[in-house]
C-alpha cells in the first residue's frame, strides 16, 4: 500500500484526474501502483479569493454614507455608498467607537468551457467572506494590537473538477462546499514607526507571502497562491481555503526594505490524513500541530518608500515592488516515481510503498512595476507583474516550475476611474520524474498513458465598477495542454485545449 502520511489527495479546487487507464484482468497486481498514479494526477492548484476591505473611518463618516428612508431613499443612495448596507443603520459607526470593524463580501460567478475538457458546460460557484477586526488601541487603549477572525462560506459547483481537469484551476474561489473558519490571529506592532510586528495564530500565507498585488485582479487561481507550493506542499500548504497555526515576524529595518519570516505547522491538516484536505478539516477548527514545520522567508524592496522626498521640479517616480523568498518544509515526502526497493511504482514487482525523502523547498521571485502614468489623468496607469518559482527536488514534486506574467490597465477608458483591464498568463511544468512514471505506466500496462509535460493558460479580464460596492467582471481564459497532457474520459486521446468564459460579481455589504 501507499504510505499514508503524504499521499497527495484530490486538489482543493479540483484537478486533473487519471481517467484513462483500463487495467486488464492480467494486470490486477498493479493496483498499488495505479493508486499512486491516481493520487499524483489528483493534485490541483490552490485558490485566492478577492481581497475584502475593512471599512475605514473616512468611509463611515456621515457625508460618505447614507441613511436610507424608505425604498426611494435606499435606491437613491446605492450609487454613492461604499457598502451596500451603508452604516447598517448606525451599527458600523457604533462598533467603530470600540475599535470593532466588520466586513462582509459575496463573490459569485458563472464559468464554463465551450471547447475541450472532459465535458463542456457552465457551473455556478460562490464565496461569502466574513471578517471581524478589533483595534486594541481604541478598545483597551493598548497601542499596536489587532485581533482578526475571518470565516468562509463556499457554495456552488466546481468547474475545474467537473469539466476541465486543469492543474491551474479556472477560478480562485473554487473549493469544497462548506462553512469554515479561515484565519484567527493577533498582530502586535512594536518599535518606533511600527518597524516590527509579530503575528501569532491561524494564518493563511497567501495573504502576505508570494503576493503580486497587480495579479490579484484575475480570476484564475494561479494569480493567487502559486502552482509549486499548491501542488507540492502537504495539503497544498496553508492557503485559501485552509490555514495553519504559526508565528510571523515582519520587520522594516530601513524604509524601502521589509523582511517577512514565518514558521507554521508543516501541513494544514493532521498527519496521516489522505484524500481531500478540505474534507479532512471541513470546519477549519482542527488546528493540527503534530506535523513538521514550514519555514518561509521573504525580502521585499519597494520604491518610492514610505517617507521618500520628492522635489518640486522632479517627476513622480514609477512605483515598483520586488520580492525574493524561499520556503522549506521539514515533513517527509513520497518519491513520485520509485518505491522503497528502487523499482518503478508502475512495475508489477513494486511494493507500492514510495521511497521517502526528508524535507522539500522552493525559491521564488515576484515583481510589480508601474510602467506608465497618463500625464493628464494620474489615475490612468499601466502596471506589469511577474512571478517565478521553482524547486530542484523533482523526485518528490509534481510541479517543479511555475510562472505567471501579466499587465493591468487601470481606468482604460477616461472617467471610468474604478475599472481595470488585465491580460495575463500562467505556466506550470510537470516534474520529469512524474513524466517518467507516466512512461513506466504505459510500458508496463500497455494502456494509453500520455506523458505529461506542461500546461499554459492565457486570461483576459475586465473589472467594471457598477458602484463602489459592486463590480462585474467578464472573463475569458484559454488553456493549452490541460493537466499537462492527460487522457480524455475514453482513454483514446488527450483532453483538447479549453476555452473558458464567464462573469464574476463582487458585492461588498
Amino acid at each position: 500500500m501507499v504510505a499514508p502520511d503524504r499521499v497527495p489527495g484530490p486538489g482543493r479546487a479540483g484537478g486533473a484526474l487519471l481517467r484513462s487507464n483500463r487495467w486488464g484482468a492480467g494486470w490486477a497486481m498493479l493496483a498499488a501502483s495505479a493508486l499512486v498514479v491516481f493520487c499524483l494526477w489528483g493534485r490541483a492548484s490552490e485558490a485566492a479569493p478577492p481581497q475584502i476591505q475593512i471599512p475605514t473611518e473616512e468611509q463611515l463618516q456621515p457625508g460618505e454614507e447614507y441613511t436610507p428612508t424608505g425604498v426611494e431613499g435606499f435606491l437613491s443612495g446605492l450609487a454613492r455608498t461604499n457598502f451596500l448596507l451603508g452604516t447598517m443603520g448606525g451599527v458600523r459607526p457604533f462598533l467603530a467607537q470600540y475599535g470593532i470593524s466588520f466586513a462582509l463580501q459575496e463573490t459569485s460567478e458563472v464559468l464554463g468551457n465551450v471547447t475541450g475538457g472532459f465535458n463542456t458546460g457552465f457551473r455556478y460557484d460562490g464565496l461569502t467572506q466574513m471578517l471581524l477586526q478589533l483595534d486594541t488601541k481604541r478598545a483597551f487603549n493598548w497601542y499596536g494590537g489587532t485581533f482578526n477572525v475571518s470565516a468562509l462560506q463556499l457554495h456552488g459547483r466546481n468547474l475545474s473538477t467537473d469539466n476541465l481537469g486543469t492543474l491551474q484551476t479556472a477560478s480562485g474561489i473554487e473549493g469544497d462546499r462548506a462553512t469554515r473558519l479561515w484565519e484567527l490571529w493577533y498582530d502586535q506592532k512594536m518599535l518606533e514607526e511600527d518597524r516590527l510586528s509579530i503575528r501569532v495564530g491561524q494564518q493563511s500565507l497567501d495573504q502576505e507571502f508570494i503576493v503580486s498585488q497587480n495579479a490579484l485582479l484575475f480570476v484564475n487561481t494561479m494569480f493567487g497562491w502559486p502552482m509549486v507550493p499548491s501542488a507540492d506542499l502537504p495539503g497544498g500548504g496553508p492557503a485559501y481555503p485552509l490555514s495553519a497555526l504559526g508565528v510571523r515576524f515582519k520587520a522594516r529595518p530601513i524604509d524601502p526594505v521589509t523582511l517577512l519570516v514565518g514558521v507554521f505547522n508543516g501541513s494544514p491538516v493532521k498527519n496521516g490524513v489522505t484524500g481531500d484536505p478540505q474534507l479532512a478539516n471541513p470546519s477549519g477548527t482542527s488546528f493540527p500541530l503534530n506535523g513538521g514545520a514550514l519555514i518561509i522567508a521573504e525580502l521585499q524592496y519597494s520604491y518610492p518608500a514610505l517617507g521618500s522626498m520628492l522635489y518640486a521640479d522632479q517627476n513622480e517616480p514609477l512605483a515598483r515592488v520586488y520580492k525574493i523568498g524561499f520556503w522549506y518544509d521539514t515533513e517527509r515526502f513520497n518519491d513520485v516515481r520509485y518505491d522503497n526497493m528502487g523499482l518503478s511504482l508502475a512495475s508489477p514487482l513494486s511494493t507500492g510503498i514510495p521511497q521517502q525523502h526528508r524535507g522539500d523547498y522552493s525559491i521564488y521571485a515576484v515583481a510589480d512595476q508601474l510602467v506608465w502614468v497618463d500625464p493628464n489623468e494620474a489615475d490612468r496607469t499601466i502596471n506589469l507583474f511577474a512571478r517565478a518559482m521553482g524547486t530542484p527536488q523533482t523526485n518528490r514534486n509534481l510541479i517543479d516550475v511555475s510562472l505567471n506574467f501579466g499587465m493591468t490597465f487601470h481606468e482604460p477608458f477616461l472617467h471610468r476611474d474604478d475599472d481595470t483591464f488585465g491580460i495575463g498568463m500562467g505556466f506550470a511544468q510537470v516534474s520529469p520524474q512524474v513524466a517518467g512514471l507516466d512512461q513506466d505506466t504505459a510500458f508496463y500496462t500497455g494502456a494509453f498513458t500520455p506523458t505529461r509535460t506542461n500546461e499554459v493558460f492565457l486570461e483576459v479580464t475586465y473589472q467594471y465598477s457598477v458602484a463602489p460596492w459592486l463590480q462585474l467582471q467578464p472573463d475569458f481564459q484559454y488553456v493549452f495542454n490541460p493537466g499537462g497532457g492527460i487522457a480524455n474520459t475514453n482513454g483514446t486521446g488527450q483532453v483538447k485545449n479549453e476555452a473558458v468564459l464567464g462573469v464574476r460579481t463582487n458585492i461588498l455589504f
